[in-house]
């Protein structure tokens, strides 16, 4: 191999490496997407029957519940949404990094800002998208304590498992 092939390769395996760290990113935001949809359909189902199975209505603290729970998912889902472009654009810019890089060794241009900077926006968009899947993580814990809460009200509440009016 001669030498500007070895520094071509060498020069892109840090990109490559990005790439394949958003691609993973990419596959878990998606799983949480998903999980984020079929929660709103549960929750919509549920609040659209009005009568229980047993004849009961929903008790008001669990319609206060799942209005607040999907109010938090259609945060959850906007961040999301955020992240996923963030990650598709980091994962862009990482692969015009890779190409910028090949074409400044190969063309052995002197200004390096066409690899450089892709390089340093693709970082930046990765980074973005991890700042807003830390906000939805903690969004989805602050969802799940709510109904743990909810959960431990209705059962320590009146022993028969009812939930709490």
């Amino acid at each position: 191999m001669n030498t500007a092939a070895g520094e071509v390769l060498g020069a892109m395996i840090t990109p490559a490496v990005l790439i394949s760290a958003s691609g993973t990113l990419v596959l878990s935001t998606s799983n949480r997407l998903s999980r984020v949809v079929d929660r709103v359909r549960v929750l919509a189902a549920e609040a659209e029957r009005t009568p229980s199975p047993q004849g009961a209505a929903i008790s008001s603290r669990r319609t206060a519940l799942i209005a607040s729970q999907l109010n938090q998912l259609a945060q959850r889902v906007v961040l999301l949404r955020n992240a996923m472009t963030a990650l598709y654009t980091a994962i862009g810019l990482l692969v015009a990094t890779s190409i910028g890089v090949s074409i400044v060794v190969l063309l052995a241009w002197p200004d390096s800002l066409v690899a450089i900077g892709p390089g340093i926006a693709g970082a930046c968009a990765l980074l973005y998208a991890s700042v807003l899947l830390v906000r939805e993580a903690r969004l989805a814990v602050v969802s799940t304590l709510e109904e743990m809460g909810y959960a431990r009200e209705a059962v320590a509440g009146n022993g028969a498992g009812k939930p709490p009016t």
